[in-house]
């Protein structure tokens, strides 16, 4: 009878947690088409901006921090975008695991790291190991706005364009997961400051190449113009990785309430055929008892 209490005890709590797990499916079902589109409307928009900046910094020969900082700076900013609410699968663990090799990887280079986070989930794991922070935020990692854009990249620029002996970084990475589709999402690192040149493929005319003018004229100042593009470049791109982030969070969560209501329906099913067996075997030996009491009877009459 005791195992039999234990076992009902165990359906009804698994019960209520494959409605909790439906639930949170659900809701993740409805929110990821949103999601996803917006995260794949904002993605030309973050492409062009860095095309653009890509052929201004490879057809010009420019001195700016948005091109090369200092090439003696040993500061590095890193932020990783985490997430508020766990019920993801391993979302958050794994940007935690790819952001520990980066700054690891970092300090082998002998770099000293700066480390931003966003979403709640990831400055609780920091905050409780006791790593220092430079900056954090939270909430709606699944709907971020421009407003967490703007505030996160405003003060990551700032940290760029500080000097390096008052504490500014000479580079900026990122991390973040990338939406591929429903099933897949990929954590990848981006370093989105200074802009990396990509090398134009040879020409077959080189003589006059090699005589050839920049593509582009700055008024008033080169200076002046790159400082204007700079935060817009910077507030476009995290932008992006935000809201990809957001769908992958949302899809990820939706995957893994998906597995764990099926898990939790398994497990249903393999405890309500062992609450099957233990009463039959408690009702033949019921039986067995019974009918071994009438023998008893009978033979004592006879």
């Amino acid at each position: 009878m005791g195992s039999q209490l234990a076992l009902k005890s165990r359906i009804a709590s698994t019960s209520s947690l494959e409605k909790i797990f439906n639930a949170q499916e659900m809701i993740a079902s409805s929110h990821i088409a949103k999601a996803r589109d917006v995260a794949l409307n904002a993605k030309p928009y973050s492409d062009a901006i860095s095309d653009a900046v890509q052929a201004l910094v490879q057809h010009t020969h420019i001195d700016h921090p948005i091109v090369k900082k200092s090439e003696n700076g040993n500061r590095v900013a890193v932020l990783a975008l985490t997430s508020d609410r766990g019920m993801a699968g391993p979302y958050t663990s794994s940007i935690i695991r790819e952001t520990e090799s980066l700054l690891a990887r970092l300090d082998e280079q002998g770099k000293q790291t700066e480390l931003y986070v966003y979403g709640r989930r990831g400055v609780s794991y920091y905050k409780y190991r006791n790593r220092d922070i430079a900056g954090t935020w939270e909430g709606n990692t699944d709907k971020p706005g421009v407003e967490v854009a703007e505030a996160i990249s405003k003060a990551l620029v700032d940290a760029y364009m500080k000097p390096e002996e008052e504490g500014g970084v000479s580079e900026l990475y990122i991390v973040f997961t990338e939406f591929i589709n429903m099933v897949v999402q990929k954590v990848r690192v981006l370093r989105m400051l200074p802009v990396e040149v990509v090398a134009d493929q040879p020409s077959v005319n080189t003589d006059q190449d090699a005589e050839a003018s920049p593509l582009y004229a700055f008024e008033p100042s080169v200076d002046e113009v790159l400082d204007a593009i700079l935060p817009k470049y910077i507030q476009s791109r995290i932008h992006e990785c935000l809201l990809t982030a957001a769908a992958s969070e949302t899809a990820s969560r939706q995957n893994a309430m998906h597995t764990a209501t099926e898990n939790a329906r398994s497990l249903i099913d393999d405890l309500t055929r062992k609450l099957n067996a233990s009463r039959q075997a408690s009702i033949t030996q019921e039986l067995t008892e019974i009918i071994g009491s009438a023998d008893a009877l009978n033979k004592k009459e006879e």
